[in-house]
């Protein structure tokens, strides 16, 4: 399988580690010194830049009909014109706040979490996500994602980064730390306990695979997917 790496950043670095090693090739390695040259060579597009890169490289694939996986966060506002974009251009998309397979799994137990403790009303949510320094958006997409998920199954309607936000808000404490993966934990706390779930990532290998895992699936599919499409959850 042919690559486009959309981002050449340390996850850039280790996506193509993966990749190579899995046996596929890297024909596009964009950063924002070079141009798309290359990207039409491509079997698929795997893109993981910055926030203000992402819509454009989305964008690029499909209008040259290149399978794109978008894992970049922080540009979700433009998340529907993409959706529209692969329609008219029928492409193939998949954006994922988090490609871990572990996350993916942690997702699912969240939402199911969420239903269970939704009859529960003395307890209250609240979430907690550690990132790296250099993670250029808060919250990050992942915990965002978990806060949807319990919107999606509970009484909340909204997330926020007021601790002091009101009632049917889950407050994010977003912290960011230097040299630490990503740690995503919510809590359900009463006045006689507390019920925890958490994922910590130890390196930034278990997104790559993801992502190229995701990629894999993608090619000679039509659509806009979800990591739940790829992993089969039903």
């Amino acid at each position: 399988m042919k690559i486009a790496l959309l981002g050449y950043g340390k996850m850039g670095k280790v996506i193509e580690r993966i990749a190579l090693e899995r046996g596929h090739e890297i024909v596009l390695r964009k950063s924002s010194s070079n141009t798309y040259d290359g990207l039409r060579n491509a079997d698929v597009a795997i893109d993981f830049s910055i926030p203000n890169a992402a819509v454009n490289n989305i964008s690029q694939c499909l209008n040259d009909n290149v399978p794109i996986v978008s894992g970049t966060t922080g540009w979700l506002v433009d998340y529907p014109k993409m959706v529209a974009l692969c329609e008219e251009k029928n492409g193939a998309f998949i954006y994922g706040s988090n490609f871990s397979l572990g996350v993916n799994l942690f997702f699912e137990l969240n939402d199911y979490l969420a239903k269970m403790m939704s009859k529960f009303n003395q307890y209250s949510v609240t979430m907690e996500e550690i990132h790296h320094t250099q993670k250029l958006d808060a919250p990050s997409g992942t915990a965002i994602s978990l806060a949807n998920g319990i919107i999606e199954n509970s009484n909340y309607s909204d997330w926020s980064l007021d601790e002091n936000s009101k009632a049917n808000s889950i407050y994010i404490d977003a912290q960011r730390i230097e040299n630490v993966s990503g740690t995503h934990s919510v809590f359900y706390s009463s006045t006689v306990d507390t019920i925890e779930i958490k994922h910590t990532a130890h390196s930034r290998d278990g997104f790559a695979f993801g992502s190229i895992i995701a990629a894999e699936w993608l090619v000679g599919r039509r659509g806009v997917f979800t990591m739940r499409d790829v992993l089969e959850f039903k």
